[in-house]
């Protein structure tokens, strides 16, 4: 036990010996992998698939590292995710046309190990977890009336109606992993640059989604406004819910449409990242 104790406390001193804290900010563009299908895109013709995952676009982070030596050490990263649009509805029909794109918007976090090859070149591995956010659905919808219809909105035939709203879908708790290789280069003792390939596998099995915006007018064939707001967030048609609940099981008898089978969505991505390193001072440095 004695031989442990000091065994332990040789390998303390060491690594504060070393101990080396950085943090770092960079910013950077990923695109999808692993795509799977998001939704279709239908004409006279046929149907297409549409493929992508939301873990497409912009994204930010800052992370704190700490080395424990040469070349090992670990870090924590928080970085916010600017979506890009994927389309998730697109008809052209007669007299039906709709678009429907959705877009994250979301906060993460992971914990990583990194390994050093040498001064310039490194490697993370670790686990990745959504904080918050949601994945925005924003919908445009078109359905020109029949003659009685139109007669009975009292309007001429070849009006329609528009629909516009948006509905933020929010996720369970998810657990997936990022992985990295960079290239980092010195300009000074304390500041460095680097610029890093990254993957991010993680999956988001939707729990709940809400109307946050709706409106519906009722516009003539040249693009005139005939009745505004026929239908908005207090006064939703019949059959539109507001909140939605997903769940894993749905029994035959089932009526309650507020309730619909859960799906999983993709974030996964593969990105590169971009950024500036600031290096504090080692506590080797301050017992010299």
């Amino acid at each position: 036990m004695k031989q442990f104790i000091i065994a332990l406390s040789a390998i303390l001193l060491s690594t504060s010996a070393y101990a080396q804290f950085e943090i770092s900010l960079s910013g950077g563009y990923a695109i999808g992998s692993a795509g799977m299908k998001l939704g279709e895109t239908q004409t006279a013709d046929g149907t297409e698939n549409s493929y992508g995952s939301y873990g497409e676009g912009i994204n930010t982070q800052i992370r704190g590292a700490y080395y424990f030596n040469e070349h090992l050490g670990t870090d924590l990263s928080i970085g916010y995710l600017y979506g890009s649009d994927q389309t998730v509805s697109k008809v052209r029909l007669t007299g039906y046309e709709v678009d429907a794109i959705a877009r994250a918007r979301a906060f993460g976090a992971s914990m990583s190990v990194i390994y050093k090859f040498n001064e310039n070149v490194y490697t993370r591995l670790g686990a990745l977890v959504k904080l918050g956010g949601k994945t925005e659905a924003v919908v445009n919808q078109k359905v020109t009336f029949s003659e009685a219809e139109a007669e009975a909105f009292g309007v001429p035939f070849g009006s329609y109606s528009e629909t516009d709203y948006v509905e933020d879908f929010h996720g369970q708790f998810p657990l997936g992993f990022v992985a990295s290789i960079g290239y980092r280069h010195d300009l000074n003792a304390n500041f460095s640059v680097f610029a890093e390939a990254e993957y991010y596998g993680i999956s988001l099995k939707r729990k709940d989604s809400e109307i946050t915006e709706f409106n519906t007018n009722v516009v003539l064939a040249d693009g005139t406004v005939a009745v505004s707001g026929l239908y908005s967030l207090d006064n939703l048609p019949a059959g539109v819910n507001r909140v939605t609940h997903y769940v894993d099981y749905l029994s035959s008898d089932n009526t309650d449409t507020s309730k619909e089978l859960a799906v999983k969505v993709p974030y996964s991505s593969f990105g590169i990242n971009i950024g500036i390193i600031y290096k504090f001072k080692r506590a080797a440095s301050t017992n010299k």
